[in-house]
């Protein structure tokens, strides 16, 4: 499962986690039985589901689905295609949210960097497109309530010197916090392992450009699943780079689906961030293992184990 799945289907405190009664959903028990909660209890760390991951639940409707997973226990959701929505559409799912007391996870900036119109080139165009989707980012905000933009910053540009790609993705960068910050929202950046091209690929390159731009608008995106692929070490490397972190996103590998299913220990991770105080959302990039209403509950039940670490 690619990105363009999932694009298709203040910051730091925007995934904080809210106390409190959740309303009580029809039957979902674990398969564990040391692992069974009262279903729509919040779950320990704030776990974000995505647009279809419980569409056979909830139906096709996006508002209905957020519904649903309040109902589950989970107090934030991430849309990586909220740009796209109509802004009647994007206040509506910020509305919802309000009223439920949910956090916005992130969003993917507009245009905020691919193959086509990478920042590492240093191109002109590529980085007034870049900037125009930071402002459209602005109104985005202003209408869902999220605080947290991805960005990709695109492929390299191999006929460039590495350090020169790398002053070229700070100096966009930096241009574009200077649009976010008075907002505050911050941009994370996810080094990805899609394809060997794109030019960010591990935590410890991403924190250098981090430090680099040197603002609180730019942060790092720390997808697991990714990051299990191109560096492994997990633990560790969210250790080093632990000051510029601001969003966290899961799957597991290989299979990119819900964890459990794959080689991560997630009950692990999950509880050394509650360890080291993460209170932010975790966004679930990943698909379903199993198809309908079988495999939306065994995402809930996987969660609920993986959550099972106190």
């Amino acid at each position: 499962m690619n990105r363009s799945n999932f694009l298709k289907n203040s910051a730091l405190a925007a995934g904080s986690i809210l106390a409190g009664n959740a309303v009580l959903a029809s039957a979902t028990t674990s398969c564990n039985t040391n692992t069974a909660v009262a279903p729509g209890k919040p779950f320990t760390m704030n776990y974000a589901p995505h647009d279809g991951m419980f569409k056979n639940s909830a139906g096709a409707d996006f508002l209905d689905q957020i519904r649903f997973m309040y109902d589950q226990g989970f107090r934030s959701i991430e849309d990586n295609g909220m740009s796209s929505r109509s802004p009647a559409e994007q206040e509506k799912i910020g509305n919802l949210l309000a009223k439920l007391g949910m956090a916005m996870g992130v969003f993917v900036l507009d245009k905020g960097g691919n193959g086509a119109n990478t920042l590492a080139a240093g191109k002109q165009e590529y980085i007034d497109i870049f900037l125009k989707g930071c402002r459209q980012a602005v109104e985005v905000s202003k209408r869902c309530g999220g605080k947290l933009a991805t960005v990709v910053p695109g492929d390299f540009a191999r006929n460039l010197p590495l350090d020169i790609q790398n002053a070229n993705v700070i100096t966009a960068l930096r241009k574009g916090a200077e649009i976010l910050e008075p907002h505050g929202i911050v941009m994370v950046l996810e080094p990805l392992s899609d394809t060997p091209d794109l030019y960010l690929r591990t935590s410890a390159q991403t924190y250098l450009i981090c430090k680099g731009v040197n603002s609180p608008s730019c942060k790092i995106l720390y997808d697991m699943y990714h990051m299990q692929k191109n560096e492994g070490n997990m633990i560790n490397n969210i250790k080093l780079t632990w000051d510029e972190i601001a969003y966290f996103q899961i799957g597991d590998n290989p299979g990119r689906n819900e964890p459990t299913t794959g080689e991560v220990n997630y009950k692990n991770i999950f509880k050394f961030l509650h360890e080291k105080g993460y209170k932010g959302v975790l966004g679930m990039e990943h698909g379903n293992s199993r198809p309908g209403k079988e495999g939306e509950l065994r995402v809930i039940e996987a969660y609920r184990e993986s959550d099972n670490f106190m």
